[in-house]
């Protein structure tokens, strides 16, 4: 790989990065990172670049540590986890992930140009991010953020009318969390919305909350509705302290599921993360029954 100098700005549509990457447009941001879609001139490939700046760290061994734990996701070679393909440390505390182009779109831009998925769809989604956690946990790896930003959606290859999701951004929660040696202090990394309420008190992301992630997508996708009420970082926690799952007749009363499908969601909703589904097999298999196959 090339040494070619590297700077933030550098990322501008037209321009050559590292030598290699050519900028065609920015593709999406948060507030840890900025992707961008390049063409990978060695290889006449498309393919994605995500920068993450030094603000991020405290020093450069934090980025050092950063970056040995966003190396481990190259070991991950599944179909429904954007593959990793290079992670590189260009400037001096500057993160830069060279990554597969997801497969399919957002799932928030899928939901808006179809509607609401029905329950086999809802359940069908959830099975395919269910096999992806699979295998990133059969890794001893966490995602840690999963998400509707965090997932593509796409039609399943050959199997008519299912439907397959491709993770990204594996890694980028739960490796700074570890970079920054955040241990027991009180902070959340991650995304309140669909976040278990122990990593409000300052847990890491672990295989029980990427159990969480999917169920609360689930939820929303089932109802239209997040399964807890309130706007504010305060009003969520405080609803997902309830020690009962949040229920989908409560909170959509005009949506119509079945019983057995609610209890599956549920069961990834606990507060008490020993209520929940161990592992993600569990999980999937709960939701195979109601799936399009």
């Amino acid at each position: 790989m090339t040494t070619a100098s590297f700077s933030l700005f550098d990322l501008a549509p037209g321009k050559l990065v590292l030598g290699r990457y050519r900028v065609e447009r920015a593709a999406r941001s948060s507030g840890l990172s900025a992707t961008f879609c390049v063409t990978d001139e060695t290889s006449a490939s498309t393919c994605e670049l995500t920068a993450f700046p030094p603000v991020l760290f405290e020093s450069a061994s934090q980025a050092t540590d950063y970056k040995k734990a966003l190396d481990q996701w190259r070991k991950i070679e599944h179909r429904g986890v954007a593959r990793v393909l290079d992670v590189l440390m260009p400037a001096a505390a500057t993160i830069v992930v060279i990554s597969e182009t997801p497969r399919g779109e957002p799932l928030a831009d899928w939901v808006k140009a179809r509607g609401r998925p029905d329950q086999a769809e809802v359940a069908s989604i959830g099975v395919s991010a269910l096999e992806a956690l699979e295998a990133i946990h059969s890794r001893k790896l966490i995602h840690g953020d999963i998400k509707p930003a965090t997932l593509f959606v796409g039609s399943a290859s050959g199997k008519t009318g299912a439907l397959e999701v491709q993770l990204i951004d594996g890694g980028v929660t739960p490796g700074l969390w570890n970079a920054k040696h955040l241990g027991d202090r009180t902070a959340l990394i991650g995304t309140p919305f669909y976040a278990p309420v122990e990593q409000f008190g300052g847990e890491s992301p672990d295989v029980a909350s990427d159990v969480y992630n999917v169920a609360a997508v689930l939820f929303e996708l089932a109802t239209g509705v997040l399964p807890w009420p309130g706007r504010s970082f305060l009003e969520i926690f405080q609803a997902k302290l309830d020690k009962q799952a949040p229920s989908m007749k409560k909170r959509a009363p005009a949506i119509e599921v079945d019983p057995g499908f609610e209890i599956a969601v549920q069961r990834g909703l606990f507060a008490d993360k020993r209520q929940r589904y161990g592992a993600a097999a569990p999980f999937k298999a709960a939701l195979q029954v109601f799936a399009k196959q």
